[in-house]
């Protein structure tokens, strides 16, 4: 039993790692080839470096539906939207209160919150189909078309120190396709490795596949969001770490569940409508409303939130 335990939580990590260095080489990679081929930097820095990020969800969100449960699928999205607020939000502010900016706020918020409100809607009948998909990925074509539209109308969108992209100076090549293939095969190896090593883990101590999703994958998707989030907090990168989370959620719940639902019917449970739901969209609306009435993230904040998301993790358990 120890030995098994053991070997399944060392997948785990593993798992972690691979989704960690995987969705670093995506970013690059796919960044680079955009370049290459004309497209502008900011352009490339709200589209495919955003879903880039998102990866990891996507990855283990689809091979959980196809190998394992849809349950899996679905409390993976719930609950790394809630990590994201609750953890990755809450933990940067402890490092650094964090100055908000508008734009992030005004232009993107709101598509946050119509993401959250959607997948509730549609979930209400007890499961989101392949038409649901359709309504989520057509949002996310909404979305794309308008944060394209508005990258045109800025050429100075900002973007974080380590994502270089240079129009005049990027090029692209066999390496970097080679790379995108790599990072692909890591993502996908990623992926399996989480969710063996996680469901083995929980099921080792009594808990089911929407729990698992919940937590223990949920927080291992969202490692890369919480590492750049806390590397830019750091850096005094505000902007960063908060349109990470706010993007990240928009294409975790558009994208993600869009894909996995247009792939495999996801069945959502009665608990999840009366619990995770509510608590993601609380999440989602406080997260709004400390954004819009303070114009910043305080510490005190930060560790409601990451008061919160421990509270969230408790009244799970069984």
């Amino acid at each position: 039993m120890a030995g098994t335990l053991l070997v399944d939580g060392a997948i785990l990590l593993v798992g972690i790692l691979l989704l960690y260095v995987g969705a670093e080489f995506l970013v690059a990679a796919a960044s680079a080839l955009a370049l290459s081929h004309g497209v502008k930097a900011a352009t490339v820095g709200v589209t495919i470096v955003a879903f880039a990020t998102t990866a990891p969800e996507l990855f283990v969100s689809a091979t959980g539906a196809l190998t394992a449960s849809d349950s899996i699928a679905l409390g993976n999205i719930v609950g790394s939207n809630i990590a994201n607020i609750g953890l990755v939000l809450g933990a940067s502010a402890l490092v650094r209160p964090m100055e908000v900016d508008d734009k992030t706020l005004y232009q993107h918020g709101p598509f946050m919150f119509t993401a959250a409100v959607a997948l509730v809607v549609l979930g209400l009948d007890g499961s989101i189909a392949a038409f649901d998909g359709v309504v989520l990925l057509a949002l996310l074509a909404g979305f794309t078309g308008y944060l394209y539209y508005k990258s045109q109308q800025a050429d100075d969108v900002a973007l974080p120190e380590e994502v270089e992209m240079d129009e005049e100076t990027t090029t692209a090549g066999v390496r970097e396709y080679v790379t995108l293939a790599g990072a692909i095969v890591l993502l996908l190896a990623g992926s399996r490795a989480l969710i063996v090593g996680g469901k083995g883990v929980l099921e080792a101590w009594g808990f089911g596949d929407l729990f698992i999703g919940l937590t223990i994958i949920a927080f291992g998707t969202s490692v890369p969001e919480l590492a750049t989030s806390l590397v830019s907090a750091i850096r005094g990168e505000a902007e960063f770490s908060i349109g990470n989370v706010v993007g990240s959620n928009i294409y975790n719940v558009l994208a993600v569940i869009g894909v996995v639902a247009v792939l495999v019917p996801i069945t959502v449970s009665g608990s999840t409508i009366g619990y995770e739901f509510p608590v993601m969209l609380a999440f989602t609306v406080v997260a709004l409303a400390v954004m819009a009435f303070g114009d910043r993230i305080t510490r005190v904040e930060g560790a409601g939130l990451l008061a919160g998301y421990v509270g969230f993790v408790y009244f799970l358990l069984p």
